[in-house]
């Protein structure tokens, strides 16, 4: 009787030890989250400033690009002898306003691109709140010029994030059609794909030939993860946010249409 005890309790350690380093060697992502906000009426400039400060230097990613002086202007120290963005966003387009400036580079960033500079940002306003694009905005008038921003410039019924810490998916409405959700990921701003989009970064049109569902997967909750060869100075420039702006349905579907593309 005893022997038998002992191979039961054998089998069910061995099955535990099996299973745990399975589990050990599962990668562990989590994507970065901008922090969802919500301003009344009476919001202060300060108030915007300061939740600006904290999504452009964190989970708004802006500074995996600007900063550098290679990628994209910088914005918060001189730039080429015109200053920071606050001295010089008002400069920039004739019949606009700082303000109006910022929010177009947010809104639609290849309709004015800074000499010198590649069309590589993609666009904002799919990504983050209304209370989130104005406190940037807020955030870098501030940098050497003045915050005019207000609680008037947010839309009163725009106070969450399409971004959710539970992953809720409400990017492109929760759709699981693949094309729904590239075209408001923005993925089109830097891939190519079936003839459409922007050659900025690796062209997505035969990706599942070179890459296995698990990688593509993979590479959309860590864009980090791998770099594609040729593309190294364009590394961090992807969001990593898109674990938490896609249900599991919506990951899946485009997982799977992806590796269709061979």
């Amino acid at each position: 009787m005893w022997r038998t005890n002992l191979k039961v309790i054998g089998v069910v350690l061995g099955t535990l030890a099996l299973y745990t380093l399975i589990a050990n060697k599962i990668p562990q992502i989590q994507s970065e989250v901008p922090q969802s906000l919500s301003f009344g009426a009476n919001v202060t400039s300060e108030q915007l400033v300061a939740a600006g400060d904290k999504l452009f230097n964190g989970a708004g990613g802006c500074t995996a690009c600007h900063g550098l002086g290679t990628r994209a202007p910088n914005l918060v120290t001189d730039e080429k002898g015109a200053g920071p963005i606050g001295a010089r966003c008002g400069k920039r387009e004739p019949g606009k306003s700082c303000k109006q400036y910022l929010f177009e580079s947010l809104d639609n960033p290849t309709a004015y691109v800074v000499a010198g500079y590649q069309p590589i940002m993609p666009r904002m306003t799919a990504q983050l709140s209304p209370p989130q694009i104005w406190s940037i905005i807020a955030f870098l008038e501030s940098q050497g010029g003045t915050v005019d921003v207000s609680g008037a410039d947010i839309p009163a019924t725009s106070t969450t994030s399409p971004t959710s810490p539970t992953g809720g998916g409400s990017l492109a409405g929760g759709s699981t059609d693949p094309k729904a959700i590239i075209g408001a990921a923005g993925c089109l701003g830097c891939h190519m794909l079936d003839g459409q989009g922007a050659k900025i970064a690796p062209d997505l049109t035969r990706v599942g030939a070179r890459r296995s569902p698990d990688s593509i997967r993979k590479k959309i909750l860590d864009p980090m993860s791998s770099i594609a060869k040729g593309y190294e100075k364009l590394a961090g420039v992807m969001p990593k946010s898109f674990g938490t702006m896609l249900t599991g349905a919506q990951l899946e579907a485009l997982v799977q249409y992806l590796a269709a593309h061979r």
